[in-house]
Formats: C-alpha cells, structure tokens, sequence
C-alpha cells in the first residue's frame, strides 16, 4: 500500500487538496479544526518483525492498538508508555502521531522516548526511512522521534520500530486521603526515593498511587506509602478518561508544568498525575488565564477537549520556535497539504 499511499498523496500536492491523515479516527477530538479528505491509512495493518528477546516489534500504521498490545502480552511484555487509546479502533499511527502517554510515563518516560525507527511518506510522495531497530542509531537527525506528537502534519507514518519492556512481577494500588498541597508534597518527596511507583493521581482529596515491580520491591513501597487498597481498573479510568471526572461538557485542559508546582489558582476542577506535572483542568475559565498561569510556573496549557476551539487548542509558539515549526513543514510537506491548521492555523 505504500506505492499506493504515494501515488495518492502526489496527485493531493499537484492539485494543491488537503489530506486528512487518518487511522481509526479515535484522536479526532485531538487538536484543532479538521480540514481535507480523508486518507485512510487501517488498510496497511500488521506485525512486520516482533523479536521478544530483543524487545523490539516493527508494526505497520494501520495495526490496531489492541492487537498489537495482546501479542505483546502473550509474551508478558507491554508498551512501556501505557499510550491510551480513547476507542475500539486506535491505530499504533495514529498513537504515535498523537504522541499522548498514560499514567506510566512519569515512570517510564514517554512515547517518543521509545520510537526506535519509522517509515515515512513526506509531502511529496517519497518513502523515507529514519532511525532502526536499536536504541543507538548513528544516522543523523532523530527524524523518527520528532514525527512522535506532530499529528500528521509532516508525513503519513507508514510503519514504526518501538522498544518495549517486560510486564512487571507484580503490581498494586493504593489510596490515601489528601488536600492538593498535601498530595502534591508526597508524590515529590516519594519520585526522589526508591520507591516501586509507576502512576500517581490526586482528585478531590484523594491520592492514588501504583506500585509495580518486584514482589519484594512492591511490598517494601506498600510498608512505606500505606493507604487501602485499590483496584487496577482505576488506572484504565485515568488512561482511557472514562473515569468520571472526565465527563461533562466543560472544557478539558491538560497543563504540563514542573511537579513542584504549588496547586495553581485557576477555577475549575483539577486532577493531578505524573507526581505533579500533569495538571487536567476541567473549566470554564478564560483561556489566556489559563496559559498564563502555566508560563507563570514555566509550563503551558493545551486545550485538550472542547466544543468551542477559538482559543486554539495549543499555546501560541514564540518566534524562534514558529521559524523552526515552519521550516520543518516546508522540508517534509512543501505544498501543506498534510492535516493543515491541525496543530497551529497558521502551518
């Protein structure tokens, strides 16, 4: 299908057409307006090369998510990032163009992190290959981790190389009662030991914590943190966003700021996760007081999910980063005909 992909996107660039990049459609929401027709990439599915002692799998980008996570988990290996899949149809495309990471990725770092390789078509109808199968490559530019998060809009990602990890030995959660200031101080104080914990959540006075690892790495962490316990569903709640927090038809802010972040004075309802830096926003709130509150603690705020998408659903960018956004998008998509306005509306 790659010969196919091109040929479709060469006649989309001589006629000057947008191309709406699209997998399973799950992270529509995602971003701002969508604008071009559609170019569905599911057709070019599977597993290319899955090497369980290696800890490597190269998949193509029509692979639903849940396929590819149940091989793994016959092998009792996983995806380290815990990416969240918002539906049945999630693509491992459509994953990594999102660039979005779960609850693990305090922990174990974040999707990019582990994109070893990728297949790509830029603009012009050319299959490129960037990075391998190994964590070290020595071939230039990380082209491979810079399309992790770009939403489409330098290439259709035609096939990805990730590294994984083994399951843990075991896994436990607890919950303790905390205000927010309280709850933030512990999960700092807790991410500088050595401690068995892989996802941290606060909401509404409540702190939740997982601990995964060795059987006397979990049991030590339990000893220390305390708390009663809770069920492993929860964290498919916070991944998946159907924990009841995330209902409701305000508008949903996701701010990345510093975990030592006092609680920041916005209205609104906040969960916290990753020890502190992720801050969720459900608000009604003014969008520049939102963002400058965020750049006040060095962060910035993205409007995650939202009817109304006027105030552009990521922060502005400052010169610099605009020029090098702009020159990166001339070299992969001269004629912009990828996912236009999906990130900025101006690229």
């Amino acid at each position: 299908m790659i010969e196919s992909f091109a040929e479709s996107i060469r006649d989309a660039a001589a006629g000057g057409r947008a191309l709406r990049l699209r997998g399973g459609g799950t992270k529509d929401f995602y971003g701002n307006a969508l604008r071009g027709d559609v170019l569905d990439t599911r057709g070019h599915a599977g597993i290319v090369t899955y090497e369980p002692t290696e800890l490597v799998v190269t998949a193509r980008c029509g692979t639903l998510l849940s396929d590819l996570e149940k091989t793994l988990d016959e092998n009792h290996q996983c995806l380290p990032f815990e990416p969240p899949h918002f539906g049945t149809g999630a693509t491992l495309g459509g994953c990594v163009a999102a660039g979005l990471s779960g609850p693990r990725r305090a922990s174990a770092g974040a999707l990019r992190d582990f994109v070893l390789g990728v297949k790509l078509i830029d603009g012009r109808g050319q299959p490129l290959s960037f990075g391998g199968q190994v964590m070290k490559n020595v071939a230039g530019y990380d082209v491979s981790r810079l399309v992790a998060g770009s939403l489409g809009t330098l290439g259709l990602i035609a096939e990805v190389s990730l590294k994984l990890v083994p399951k843990p030995q075991a896994e436990t959660s607890l919950r303790l009662e905390a205000p927010q200031a309280r709850a933030l101080e512990l999960m700092n104080r807790w991410a500088g030991q050595p401690l068995a914990i892989t996802a941290t959540a606060w909401h509404d006075g409540e702190l939740s914590v997982r601990l995964s690892g060795s059987d006397a790495g979990v049991r030590a962490a339990v000893a220390k943190i305390g708390g009663a316990a809770l069920d492993a569903s929860f964290w498919n709640g916070i991944r998946e966003q159907s924990a009841p927090f995330f209902s409701g038809t305000e508008p949903l802010w996701r701010l990345s700021v510093p975990s030592t972040s006092p609680p920041l004075e916005l209205q609104g309802e906040p969960l916290i996760e990753w020890h502190g830096a992720l801050r969720w926003l459900k608000s009604t709130d003014d969008a520049k007081k939102i963002r400058d509150m965020a750049r006040r603690v060095k962060g910035h705020a993205t409007l995650f999910r939202a009817a109304d998408k006027t105030p552009g659903c990521f922060s502005p960018l400052e010169p610099v980063l605009e020029r090098v956004h702009r020159q990166l998008k001339s070299a992969f998509d001269p004629a912009g005909i990828f996912n236009p306005g999906r990130m900025y509306p101006e690229l």
